[in-house]
């Protein structure tokens, strides 16, 4: 993706090595005083321990610190993972001469073994020292795991004569559907907004970007997104009535969608993006249902892999999607603009040759037409390849 990065007043980033990984793996993000910060947290049970901590001290504080370890998810750790955690903590906040909540912890890596506190701790220091305004794409790389590529996305926008910056990073290439993949996002604003108007901001810009994509259909320990608005720019933004509130909560949308694209264009082995577009449904619900349901077959997944235009298997994911009443007899599927079934049949028009051509591009959509009413939603998924597979068996050895 285009990585250009406008630096957001009011955030520094220092980066360093603990040891986990060969590069740096430790990140720390400085908030300037009084910024305001929101966030959107995974729904699996199981959530990791930095997860049940960043939302604690997120309810009771306003953050000056967010600290981020790559290559451990400390998670499935229980009351010692807690501790690991808030041992972490409590180093950044005798070393920054802050509170241990006003600190928010984030990990991403293998669930189960304990986190390394001796070393995160020694190296806290060095990623303090480290910390500058243009940090970003040290992040980037920073808080990576099975990522192939950096992810940063960034804007700026003219609010009443007033530059706006909007920036972020994200990391995830497996474990991805969030619910709210492994997914963390990390996403600052100049501007100045109060905590509810954040909030609201980022649960419709999350739903309709990290809400709308999977490469397996896992939802991680870990899934974080942070927003944070530093207020620096001037630009106040204090209702959801306000003028320019649909302007800016729109352009957070769009840096949260260009993330969670290049999440799934950087899926785990994956050789093909393909968007699912599910049209003419009674209710967003069941256009979901039915995405999802395709999304995550490992047939359809396989064939789009072996570039293989088996149109049954897509059919068939959508006629086991929970729907009620579903008339097959209406349904049409296109391949891109190839029409392949009409009427819930395989279409007069259709040739295997045209379905072939479709399945050998790298940017595939699949449209269903469910003819029951007007709503329609849209999902984002990749194949499902022999890398997949030896990526994931191979995790932990």
């Amino acid at each position: 993706m285009n990585n250009i990065q406008h630096l957001v007043a009011g955030i520094k980033i220092g980066t360093a090595c603990t040891g986990l990984k060969s590069t740096d793996d430790l990140t720390i993000f400085e908030l300037a005083t009084q910024s305001t910060c929101v966030g959107v947290f995974t729904q699996n049970a199981f959530c990791a321990a930095p997860v049940t901590i960043s939302k604690q001290n997120l309810a009771a504080t306003s953050p000056r610190f967010l600290l981020i370890n790559s290559g451990n998810a400390n998670a499935g750790r229980g009351e010692s993972g807690l501790q690991d955690a808030m041992t972490c903590c409590e180093k950044l906040a005798q070393t920054s001469n802050c509170k241990a909540n006003e600190i928010l912890p984030f990990s991403t890596g293998v669930i189960g073994e304990p986190l390394p506190t001796e070393k995160i701790c020694a190296t806290i220091p060095t990623a303090l020292e480290n910390l500058i305004e243009d940090g970003w794409q040290q992040a980037a790389n920073s808080i990576r795991t099975t990522d192939t590529v950096d992810k940063i996305a960034s804007i700026q926008l003219n609010i009443d004569d007033k530059i706006v910056t909007i920036t972020g990073i994200a990391k995830g290439s497996g474990m991805i559907r969030p619910n709210m993949a492994t997914m963390l996002a990390f996403i600052a604003t100049d501007a100045d907004i109060p905590k509810d108007i954040l909030q609201n901001c980022l649960n419709q810009a999350v739903e309709q970007s990290f809400n709308r994509i999977t490469i397996d259909g896992d939802t991680s320990t870990n899934d974080s997104c942070i927003l944070i608005a530093t207020g620096h720019s001037k630009q106040t933004i204090d209702n959801i009535e306000h003028t320019n509130y649909k302007q800016f909560c729109q352009a957070v949308t769009d840096i949260c969608t260009r993330l969670a694209l290049a999440i799934v264009r950087d899926g785990e082995g994956a050789t093909k993006f393909i968007t699912i577009v599910v049209e003419q449904g009674n209710s967003s619900k069941e256009c979901l249902e039915v995405a999802y349901t395709v999304a995550h077959s490992p047939l359809v997944k396989t064939a789009f892999f072996a570039s293989d235009a088996n149109w049954g298997r897509i059919l068939a994911a959508i006629g086991r999607a929970e729907i009620t009443n579903l008339n097959t007899n209406i349904i049409q599927i296109y391949l891109n603009d190839i029409c392949i079934v009409k009427n819930g049949e395989l279409a007069d028009t259709y040739t295997e040759e045209a379905g072939s051509k479709v399945m050998q591009e790298t940017d595939i959509s699949v449209r269903i037409l469910l003819g029951r009413g007007e709503q329609q939603e849209k999902v984002f998924t990749c194949d499902l390849s022999h890398e997949y597979i030896q990526i994931n068996a191979e995790y932990r050895t």
